[in-house]
């Protein structure tokens, strides 16, 4: 399923009319006025209830003053394991500002199918990847998938109300984030690998092993820009004003996008 919309209220798809938001550069730093923010959502799988998850990133955005529009891509079932058609034209990504990935197929491996992902992005598409992003193409034997990532991860701890440990206090994505937070109920995944581009922003300790795991950072990855939480399981975390402002910072910052310092909410 294959849906645009611009300035249409719709369950998967709404685009809003709203103060424009700033272009900045990767210090956060405003440089000019800029048009609407043009987001491609990738959600379909495994596991998670991605209409609700949908609809509410799109009224973060809302709230938080962005003039967004979306177009979502929903393909693939609800399985592990599918090729995603969009993805097979090689053109795929053009004419957006951020690619948000929100989907989970873990067993798809295939090294020519997945490098047609990853080869945009290494050219210059910002994005965003959310939860089971991380295991998606876990059983693929390249690691591209996980370079664009900026972390490798192939398993999860049960869920918890984890407390999150802001490392990087200034980085303007999480400006506003309260130090300690504790998240609504999530999986907390186990990093194995912390790519060398990666800067990690904020973690989450272990309820079994008292091991920091990085749960919100970004990536450089060829000349795009990457922003990852390995958070977004349960429902209640996309009720979580805090994680959902978290997301919008993320997506604005990946996008070259993100308020000033002065403006932002």
């Amino acid at each position: 399923m294959f849906l645009r919309f611009s300035a249409v209220p719709f369950l998967l798809c709404l685009a809003v009319i709203l103060p424009l938001a700033k272009v900045v550069g990767e210090d956060g730093a405003s440089k000019a006025d800029d048009a609407s923010v043009k987001i491609l959502l990738i959600t379909s799988g495994c596991c998670h209830d991605y209409d609700f998850q949908t609809k509410a990133m799109q009224l973060a955005m809302e709230k938080h003053g962005v003039d967004a529009v979306w177009t979502v891509v929903n393909e693939g079932g609800t399985g592990t394991k599918a090729q995603i058609e969009f993805y097979k034209n090689p053109k795929w990504a053009e004419g957006f500002d951020v690619v948000i990935h929100n989907e989970c197929f873990a067993n798809t491996s295939d090294a020519d199918y997945i490098r047609g992902v990853t080869a945009p992005h290494y050219a210059g598409t910002n994005a965003v990847v959310i939860h089971c992003a991380m295991h998606t193409y876990r059983a693929a034997e390249i690691d591209d998938w996980r370079k664009f990532l900026g972390v490798t991860s192939r398993r999860h701890e049960h869920q918890s109300n984890y407390k999150v440990d802001v490392t990087k206090k200034k980085h303007p994505i999480m400006k506003g984030f309260p130090d300690g937070h504790i998240t609504a109920k999530d999986e907390l995944y186990v990093i194995e690998k912390v790519w060398p581009e990666t800067t990690v922003l904020a973690t989450s300790k272990s309820e079994k092993t008292e091991k920091d795991h990085p749960v919100f950072w970004i990536n450089k990855f060829g000349k795009a820009r990457v922003f990852g939480t390995t958070y977004g399981h349960s429902n209640g975390t996309f009720e979580d004003d805090v994680f959902l402002k978290a997301l919008t910072r993320g997506t604005l910052w990946a996008a070259g996008k993100l308020p000033s310092a002065k403006s932002a909410k």
